[in-house]
């Protein structure tokens, strides 16, 4: 089994060092804070010092980390893994960050006789903790290949979709989605509460049929239970909608929904409930009809 190297140990890193640890391999682990080393080593990580001591303690390096700068620092910034890996090892990014820059860290990589792949993942915390995710991967796909056992114990639904970047175009596409569907969601809730109808006897109603979806199956219930504890924060969702909108205005293709969202989750954030969960986009449309979505509710 090849050595692994996990650098972002946050909500989504640490399960997925968790998961590889319990399939038996061998994993070196750094992150910027403590909570997440202390964590994985006491389920059984070894910690080195940095991206670069990781890197050359491993023979496939994996980052989950949060933008495309931080992507950019932990690999080919100073101190970063590339300063450590060997030819022949493998960079495996499940960030979501932009496609453009991964094909640029790519190609710096590629020059020292080193791999990449772009895998970003979708399924929250939950797919994380259950080794469910799905991953979305671009790169050669004898690399694909290799990557396949280590990708089997983290998820679920494994599609290589291209070359390096295209991962991260499809994870884009996902987002771009999730966001159309949720303010979906949120618009039908805040319909049925002025409408006069319990929203969560509307769900159990709508759920099974065409409109079903995640979104409203998971985030629906915590809405009308006033729950916006995050499985996947407001802040996060902003980050990917930018990387959609920009990516987009690169090809030349219109996400009015994109941007819309893009909006409102704006007040989300200038309220400074950035760390909530992306349910809370309810409260945007609250606040637009006056209304508080609440279970059992029939009216206000």
């Amino acid at each position: 089994m090849e050595r692994i190297g996990f650098v972002g140990l946050g909500i989504m890193g640490r399960p997925m060092v968790k998961n590889l640890l319990a399939a038996g391999y061998d994993v070196c682990v750094w992150n910027r804070s403590r909570p997440g080393i202390d964590e994985c080593v006491a389920a059984g990580a070894r910690e080195a010092a940095g991206p670069a001591a990781v890197a050359a303690a491993c023979d496939v390096f994996i980052s989950m980390v949060t933008d495309s700068p931080d992507v950019e620092a932990v690999i080919t910034g100073p101190g970063g893994a590339i300063e450590g890996l060997a030819a022949g090892a493998l960079v495996i990014d499940m960030s979501t960050i932009s496609p453009a820059v991964t094909r640029d860290i790519a190609a710096r990589l590629a020059d020292q006789g080193v791999a990449m792949l772009d895998a970003p993942v979708s399924g929250g915390d939950a797919g994380a903790i259950a080794g469910t995710l799905s991953i979305m991967i671009g790169g050669a796909a004898a690399d694909v290949d290799r990557a396949r056992p280590v990708f089997e114990v983290m998820g679920k639904t494994i599609t290589h979709v291209g070359p390096i970047g295209a991962g991260q175009s499809v994870k884009l596409c996902n987002q771009v989605a999730i966001a159309g569907c949720l303010e979906g969601v949120c618009e039908a809730l805040t319909l049925a509460q002025k409408s006069g109808v319990d929203p969560a006897r509307m769900l159990d109603a709508i759920s099974a049929g065409a409109a079903g979806s995640w979104q409203m199956s998971n985030l629906g219930p915590r809405i009308i239970d006033r729950d916006f504890a995050p499985g996947f924060m407001v802040r996060l969702l902003q980050k990917d909608l930018r990387l959609a909108l920009g990516a987009a205005q690169d090809v030349e293709q219109p996400l009015p929904v994109a941007g819309l969202v893009h909006q409102f989750l704006h007040q989300i954030e200038a309220a400074g409930r950035g760390g909530d969960g992306t349910q809370a986009l309810a409260r945007v449309l609250e606040s637009l009809g006056g209304t508080e979505v609440r279970r059992g509710s029939t009216g206000d």
